[in-house]
C-alpha cells in the first residue's frame, strides 16, 4: 500500500520560514502578556467528553474529534449499543470517553476548579495549544490550530475586561506595525444588553439562544435577511418587527453612547450595572490603547460561544471578513466544575488569521543574530572537521547562528539556499583555507 504524502485534511505541515513567521508571533504575544502579568499554563490536547459536552462551546460542540474507547470499555460499550438497539455514539458518550479539545476556555475551567487553592486570586493566565475541529477547511480556518488565550480568573470588577482589551490591543499593535498595518477595529458589546432587547421584544427566555443564533450572522446577510430568518424560524412577526426596529434606529452617534442606545431599546429590562460597566470600559480603554486603534460599541456582537454571561469583545482588521481576536465574561462556567461560581474573562487571539495574514503582506524574519556557514569539501579537506566544528563552536559562544555542511557538488545552488535562509558570510573549506 502506497503511504500518503499530504497532510489529513485541515491539518498543516510547516516549512522552516512558517515556523520561523509562527515562533516570531508567538515570542511578541508572550513577551507583550508576560508585561500585563499573565503566567503561562499548560493543559492536555484531550479532555473528557462529559466536560466537551455539557453545553458550553455552543456550535464548536457539534464539531468534536470524539476519542473511541479502548479495549474492555470499548467492548462493554458495543454490548450495550447491540442490545439496546442504541444509535451508536447518539449522545456522545456510548462508545467515547474523551475528546480533542475544541477551545482552551473549558480545559482552562477545569483546570481552575482543581488547582484554585494553589493559584492566585485574581488568576492571570495565558494559555497557547493546539486546538480541533471538525469543521470545513479554508482560508484561515483549519481543523488543528494554535489559539492564544488570557484569562481572568477571581475578578468581578470591570477591571478585568479593560486589562484583556488593553493587553490583546497591544499585542496586535506590535505584530502588525512591523509590515505596517494599523487599520483594526475593537468592537464591544454586552450579553446584557442583548438579553434586554430580546426581552424588550418579548421573547421568552428559552428563545433568545436562537434569536443570537440568527442575529449573528447579520454582517453576512444584512438586517433583512436576520427578519425573514427570524420569521421563517416561527417567530411571532410582531416581535420580529419590534426586535429588528431597535437595529434599524442605529446612527452612527448612538453607536459611540451606550446609554442613547439602551435607553431607546431596552431600559425597563437591562440588568442593573449593565449600561455603567460598559461605559466604564470604553472610556477606560480609549486611554491605554494607540491612536490608530478604533474602539466601538456594538450592540450587534453576539459570539458564538453560549457561555458569555456580560460582556464579550471581538477585533476586526480592514479589508479582512474575519476576526482576528475575540471574548467575554463568563462567570458561570467555573462553578460548573467546582459547584461554586467564579467571576472569569477571556481574549483568545486568532492565531493562524494573524499568521495568514502576515504571510500576505509578505512578512520577512529580521533576525538580528549574524549567521555563517561553513561548507567542507570532504575529498581533500575531511581531515580538517574537527578545526572547523571547533571554530563553529567557539562562534556560536559569541552569538553566531553557525551550521556546517559538506560542500556539495552544485555549491552554487547550495549557498543560494542558504542566502535565503539569511547565512551572509558563506565559507568553502579546502585542504589549504585559512580559518
Amino acid at each position: 500500500m502506497k503511504l500518503i504524502q499530504t497532510p489529513v485534511k485541515g491539518m498543516q505541515d510547516f516549512l522552516p520560514e512558517d515556523m520561523a513567521l509562527r515562533q516570531h508571533v508567538l515570542g511578541v504575544i508572550r513577551e507583550t502578556y508576560a508585561r500585563y502579568g499573565f503566567t503561562e499554563i499548560e493543559t492536555p490536547v484531550m479532555e473528557h467528553i462529559e466536560n466537551l459536552t455539557g453545553k458550553n462551546g455552543g456550535e464548536n460542540e457539534k464539531l468534536i474529534f470524539k476519542v473511541e474507547k479502548r479495549g474492555r470499555e470499548l467492548e462493554k460499550s458495543l454490548q450495550k449499543v447491540r442490545k439496546e438497539e442504541m444509535y451508536p455514539d447518539a449522545a456522545g458518550t456510548e462508545l467515547a470517553d474523551s475528546a480533542l479539545r475544541y477551545d482552551l476556555t473549558v480545559p482552562l475551567c477545569r483546570y481552575y476548579s482543581g488547582h484554585k487553592n494553589e493559584l492566585p486570586s485574581p488568576f492571570k493566565a495565558l494559555q497557547i495549544g493546539n486546538v480541533f475541529r471538525a469543521d470545513r477547511p479554508q482560508k484561515g480556518r483549519f481543523r488543528q490550530f494554535t489559539q492564544c488565550d488570557i484569562d481572568i480568573i477571581g475578578d468581578a470588577s470591570v477591571m478585568a475586561e479593560i486589562e484583556l482589551i488593553a493587553a490583546t490591543s497591544d499585542a496586535l499593535h506590535r505584530i502588525f506595525a512591523e509590515v505596517g498595518v494599523s487599520g483594526f477595529t475593537v468592537h464591544i458589546g454586552d450579553r446584557r444588553i442583548l438579553r434586554a432587547m430580546a426581552k424588550s421584544a418579548e421573547f421568552a427566555e428559552e428563545e433568545y439562544d436562537e434569536v443570537f443564533i440568527i442575529l449573528d450572522k447579520m454582517d453576512k446577510i444584512g438586517l433583512d435577511g436576520v427578519k425573514e430568518e427570524l420569521i421563517q424560524g416561527g417567530f411571532a412577526p410582531e416581535k420580529v418587527e419590534k426586535y429588528v426596529g431597535f437595529f434599524r434606529a442605529l446612527e452612527g452617534e448612538q453607536l459611540q453612547d451606550p446609554a442613547a442606545f439602551i435607553s431607546q431599546t431596552c431600559a425597563d429590562c437591562i440588568e442593573e450595572g449593565a449600561q455603567q460597566d460598559i461605559t466604564t470600559i470604553l472610556s477606560a480603554v480609549r486611554g491605554m490603547i494607540s491612536d490608530d486603534i478604533t474602539l466601538e460599541f456594538d450592540p450587534t456582537l453576539v459570539r458564538g460561544m453560549s457561555y458569555y454571561t456580560g460582556t464579550i469583545f471581538e477585533i476586526s482588521i480592514d479589508h479582512y471578513s474575519f476576526s482576528i481576536a475575540g471574548g467575554g465574561r463568563y462567570d458561570k462556567m467555573v462553578g460548573r466544575f467546582c459547584g461554586q461560581d467564579a467571576p472569569a474573562c477571556g481574549f483568545s487571539i486568532g492565531f493562524e488569521r494573524i499568521v495568514t495574514i502576515l504571510r500576505d503582506l509578505g512578512w520577512k524574519e529580521n533576525s538580528s543574530m549574524p549567521r555563517k556557514a561553513y561548507l567542507i569539501d570532504l575529498k581533500s579537506a575531511s581531515g580538517r572537521m574537527t578545526e572547523v566544528f571547533s571554530a563553529a563552536a567557539k562562534e556560536r559562544a559569541q552569538g553566531f547562528a553557525v551550521v556546517v555542511q559538506p560542500l556539495k557538488k552544485n555549491a552554487k545552488f547550495q549557498v543560494e539556499a542558504l542566502e535565503k535562509s539569511g547565512y551572509t558570510e558563506i565559507r568553502k573549506v579546502y585542504a589549504d583555507t585559512q580559518l
